[in-house]
């Protein structure tokens, strides 16, 4: 699987063995240097041109709150502030709008294909999905609590948690489409209605951290 814009941890070495943690394996890995090197500069679209990034030291005292208020800003404007229409919340409602158009775009067989790709990207190897919105529902219920409690940052918790009760109803359903088990009402068309309604609810909730004030 190639994919350039993926991490992974290197925590060890032992002659030309590098031990390797990586999101998508259960297990510790172990690569060569020669394959290290491989990967550290693939080609192809978003080349990670061999960046790599380390801890010298840690602070004893280490203030969150001004890396809080950064990384949701960046957030924010990611998923609302992108004007190209494949990034964010503009991207989902995308592809709502052309997941309906599958089956006579394509035919039922790559259709299915194609959005059994959308779940495996959503829940086993990507970024989207309900996993990573309780992650960061979380992450806002933490920042809240360390943020004296504050108010917009929890309900913002809530809102997001909601959100990915919404994201794993989609990937549920379609799981069933994709193996033949859906009811008839559960097609393309209830599918991509459920994607407008996540992309609706989280523009709401990075409507609301845009607006708030630390």
């Amino acid at each position: 699987m190639h994919y350039n814009m993926h991490n992974l941890v290197c925590f060890g070495r032992e002659g030309n063995l590098y031990h390797i943690s990586d999101t998508v394996m259960e297990q510790p890995q172990v690569l060569t240097r020669q394959d290290l090197i491989r990967v550290r500069y693939a080609k192809g679209s978003f080349a990670p041109q061999g960046k790599m990034y380390w801890i010298n030291k840690v602070d004893k005292k280490i203030e969150l709150k001004p890396a809080i208020q950064m990384g949701i800003k960046k957030t924010v404007n990611e998923m609302i502030g992108v004007p190209f229409p494949l990034i964010g919340v503009k991207g989902l409602r995308w592809m709502a709008r052309d997941l309906k158009k599958w089956p006579k775009k394509h035919g039922n067989d790559k259709a299915s294909f194609y959005l059994g790709q959308i779940l495996r990207m959503a829940e086993d190897f990507g970024t989207g999905g309900a996993g990573f919105r309780y992650i960061y529902g979380a992450f806002l219920k933490e920042a809240g609590e360390l943020c004296d409690n504050h108010q917009g940052l929890l309900e913002a918790s809530d809102m997001m948690g909601k959100t990915a009760n919404k994201w794993r109803e989609f990937t549920y359903l379609g799981a069933r489409n994709c193996k033949n088990r859906s009811k008839p009402e559960e097609d393309y068309g209830m599918l991509s209605e459920k994607l407008l309604d996540i992309a609706s609810g989280e523009e709401k909730v990075y409507q609301k951290l845009k607006l708030i004030k630390f």
